[in-house]
């Protein structure tokens, strides 16, 4: 059985990028009809309709997503394949795909990008904001970066690279109206607002007195699944949260938020980077690991990065 050609498939990237014929095909150096009977001839030779046609939009069937999926996981062999050979220059190239926590990819990590692109002109990048931890290998990402524990998955490498304190707070207005907590024990009676993702909720851990952790006990009547929503939540006076510096740093200087049970010492929020356990690694992807150590390594709990 013949292989399809790959020149085909690439001209159906191009055209499902762009989102017409015409775009798709002046981005390979074709006319529109050139793309479209590239895109035929695939159908054909799959067997399959890929895309729905009308004479204003084009839109992917099931079959043309799942197929345009493993699309990207092609390109990203390619580009691993040319990171191999240009890699013995140390020079890097090619697409950088991340996948970052929403608060945290804004916050920290933009500023960051704009060194590396910089310092890099090779490179693009393709950066998901998101504080779902993705698949790295099944969704084709190079790197995630996570803040706090994740469940251990062995085909990744993960490393801790930074430290950030987290802080209890809440708003003035709900404070007022529900009482400041004295201690642990009196978080029970709170509305806790907890970060919770795939039916896993992420408790809260202090330290006790004997000097060992313990998890706090506090009501959650809201459960979210993105640090900046928790943080909008805490403003909006629906409960006490648990969140990082580099956060609410600038809600706590205004007083839009206020910090509960300063003394108590909280858990710290880590950084870590997860990506596939293959050698070598991309030059592009190590360059963009040592940036990011570079910057927040040993700044530790509590210190803003660097800009």
């Amino acid at each position: 059985m013949p292989r399809t050609n790959l020149n085909d498939i690439l001209i159906f990237m191009a055209v499902v990028d762009a989102g017409s014929f015409i775009a798709g095909g002046q981005a390979m150096g074709l006319s529109r009809s050139a793309a479209g009977k590239a895109v035929i001839r695939l159908e054909d030779r799959l067997g399959a309709r890929l895309l729905n046609r009308t004479t204003r939009t084009l839109n992917l069937t099931d079959e043309g997503r799942v197929f345009y999926e493993h699309g990207l996981q092609i390109l990203a062999s390619v580009d691993e394949a040319e990171a191999s050979v240009a890699g013995r220059s140390n020079t890097p190239r090619g697409v950088l795909r991340l996948s970052v926590p929403d608060a945290f990819g804004r916050l920290v990590l933009l500023p960051l990008l704009e060194k590396y692109l910089r310092a890099w002109p090779d490179i693009q990048v393709e950066m998901s904001f998101t504080d779902r931890f993705a698949d790295v290998v099944e969704e084709g990402f190079d790197l995630a970066i996570r803040i706090g524990p994740t469940a251990s998955d062995t085909r990744l490498i993960s490393r801790a690279i930074a430290t950030y304190r987290t802080r209890l707070c809440a708003s003035p207005s709900y404070l007022i109206e529900r009482g400041e907590p004295r201690d642990i024990d009196d978080l029970a009676a709170h509305d806790c607002l907890i970060f919770a993702s795939r039916n896993q909720r992420h408790g809260w851990r202090f330290r006790g007195k004997g000097g060992s952790w313990i998890t706090a006990q506090g009501r959650s009547r809201l459960r979210l699944d993105s640090a900046e929503a928790i943080r909008g939540a805490a403003l909006a006076g629906l409960g006490i949260a648990l969140l990082p510096d580099f956060l609410i740093a600038d809600d706590l200087a205004a007083g839009r938020l206020r910090q509960v049970l300063p003394d108590l010492e909280t858990d710290e929020a880590k950084i870590v980077t997860h990506y596939p356990d293959k050698r070598p690694l991309e030059s592009r992807v190590r360059r963009f690991i040592d940036l990011m150590v570079d910057e927040l390594e040993g700044q530790g709990p509590g210190t803003p990065p660097r800009r």
